[in-house]
């Protein structure tokens, strides 16, 4: 592999970036941020994954979502008028079904999606305003993983915070604690938080999606390399690197790595950082957890809501949690 060294003038380095990159590399075993996936190009393929036939999360939660929208909007408001803010708002993909309930009942409704990614925001911005007479998008740019405020709300207006998608699962337990308890000071109470998760399931089931036949998800995946190369200056070969998806039963969790495929050394000038490979190695860039009956709810009690409807599908493979912050 021919290495050429830039000079560190060619990157506008971002300091998170560079602090997480450096730390996750250097430790042993080596693993990247799962928020690195979500450049352009990354939430592009993410929007690709939600489609692919191994990939039930997306479908089963849209059908929970799409026959209990209305149920969900009026719970959630009461008497008041709703705002809904929703975090890792991506492509709002779902979400169009909850601000057609709410359009319906109030006629507006401001929508406040929360994310990492300016390109996905912009595009869904022009989307819903474009598809959905009534709703006023209010986006921001930004990590909700830390310091998240909200703006009060109106007199007479409540907030049904979204966190959907299953998002929580990529999170430690002790982090997605953290994370819902950061989002309860965020609220006032009566304001309201719909929680997605993923249940456990067999495994037959869990790893092919994470690992399509297609290859989307191992784009997806060998993507955040992609992204070092660029905003690095790294000289990463991604095709160097296979995708692997795992279950790990111990940890209720699916784990995606990505393994070298040979003895390699990779430069990251950006941040002063050579890296040895040996084959087979791997970084550890997401885990997703899945969830047991009643272990959101215990989650959320225990961060200062109060539980009160969780629904279902049929097969039990997907719940939606509706808490109220007390």
């Amino acid at each position: 592999m021919t290495t050429i060294s830039l000079p560190l003038s060619r990157y506008q380095v971002d300091s998170q970036i560079a602090a997480a990159v450096s730390e996750g590399l250097l430790s042993r075993p080596k693993w990247l941020p799962s928020w690195l996936f979500y450049d352009a190009a990354g939430s592009r393929l993410f929007d690709q994954i939600t489609e692919l036939p191994e990939y039930y999360v997306t479908r089963t939660e849209r059908a929970i979502l799409a026959a209990r929208a209305e149920e969900i909007v009026e719970r959630a408001a009461g008497e008041q008028a709703l705002r809904i803010v929703e975090l890792g708002a991506g492509s709002c993909d779902k979400t169009r079904l909850l601000l057609r309930a709410a359009v319906d009942r109030q006629d507006t409704v401001v929508y406040e999606p929360v994310d990492v990614s300016a390109s996905a925001l912009a595009e869904a911005q022009e989307r819903l305003e474009s598809e959905i007479s009534g709703v006023l998008v209010s986006p921001r740019v930004l990590d909700y993983t830390r310091d998240f405020t909200l703006e009060p709300p109106y007199p007479g207006e409540r907030r049904l915070l979204l966190y959907i998608g299953s998002s929580i699962g990529n999170f430690e337990p002790g982090e997605a604690h953290r994370l819902l308890e950061n989002v309860r000071t965020a609220l006032i109470p009566g304001d309201a938080m719909l929680l997605g998760v993923d249940m456990v399931k067999d495994q037959s089931v869990l790893v092919p999606a994470y690992d399509d036949a297609a290859g989307v998800t191992a784009a997806f995946n060998r993507n955040v390399l992609v992204r070092l190369n660029r905003e690095l200056g790294a000289d990463f070969d991604p095709e160097a690197f296979a995708h692997r998806a795992v279950w790990n039963a111990a940890k209720s969790r699916i784990e995606m790595h990505l393994e070298s495929k040979e003895e390699q050394a990779v430069r990251l000038p950006a941040v002063d950082l050579r890296l040895d490979f040996a084959q087979g190695e791997t970084i550890h860039t997401e885990n997703s957890y899945k969830y047991r009956p009643g272990q959101a709810e215990s989650m959320l009690r225990s961060s200062g809501f109060a539980q009160e409807e969780t629904w279902t599908d049929e097969k039990g493979w997907f719940s939606v949690c509706l808490a109220r912050a007390v």
